[in-house]
């Protein structure tokens, strides 16, 4: 009885490390402890926990200490650089300077996947409206931008004399300015600044079965 116990355990364990590798891969970042749990159907999120540091314990995984989703698995990270990407709020008008927003958290996921610079500077935002839809950008999706100077063309978070937005970011005769990716909205030209924020490098989706 006592061997069952142990293999049944290291089976379940080994399930738990496939299905992190396979949401990773899918999704660019690791599942959070409760959809282990709701995946596994777990009575708690305790007991995918205890896989986890089982799988610590074995020097699967690393688990990082007060992030969201904070595990890493041992073999991506002998070749690939996680990244921890800070969520500062949603990004709608009227949102107030990212400096003034505070940090609803971090999720961590690998350069390679998410197109990131190892040592750029990294934030994400939930998208509220639909301004740019027509880059296949939705309501509640997450954005990760860099803070970088734009390119002509690129999608940025740009503080425009006051507010701040997701717009794509263009030039015309030296000027710049902000232009939606659904006809219902005007382009956005500054009376008095621009300033690009964050230029948008990945986007993270939940499947909602509609889209």
């Amino acid at each position: 009885m006592f061997m069952g116990t142990v293999s049944a355990a290291t089976q379940r364990q080994q399930e738990v490390l496939e299905f992190l590798e396979d949401h990773l891969a899918r999704t660019g970042i690791m599942p959070s402890t409760r959809e282990i749990q709701e995946h596994f159907g777990f009575a708690s999120q305790t007991a995918a926990v205890n896989h986890l540091r089982a799988l610590e314990s074995k020097g699967k995984i690393r688990r990082l200490a007060g992030k969201a989703r904070g595990v890493a698995l041992s073999s991506v990270l002998k070749r690939d650089r996680v990244v921890d990407v800070p969520i500062h709020g949603s990004i709608v008008a009227g949102m107030a300077a990212l400096a003034e927003q505070e940090e609803e958290g971090f999720f961590s996921v690998t350069a390679s996947a998410a197109g990131i610079t190892p040592s750029g500077r990294t934030f994400a935002l939930r998208v509220r409206g639909d301004s740019m839809a027509g880059a296949n950008v939705f309501e509640d999706d997450i954005v990760i931008l860099e803070m970088r100077e734009p390119r002509n063309g690129d999608i940025v978070a740009a503080l425009i004399d006051g507010e701040t937005t997701l717009k794509r970011y263009l030039v015309k005769n030296a000027q710049p300015f902000l232009k939606a990716e659904n006809p219902a909205y005007p382009d956005l030209v500054p009376a008095r600044e621009l300033v690009v924020q964050g230029v948008l490098v990945a986007l993270l989706r939940r499947f909602h079965g509609g889209r």
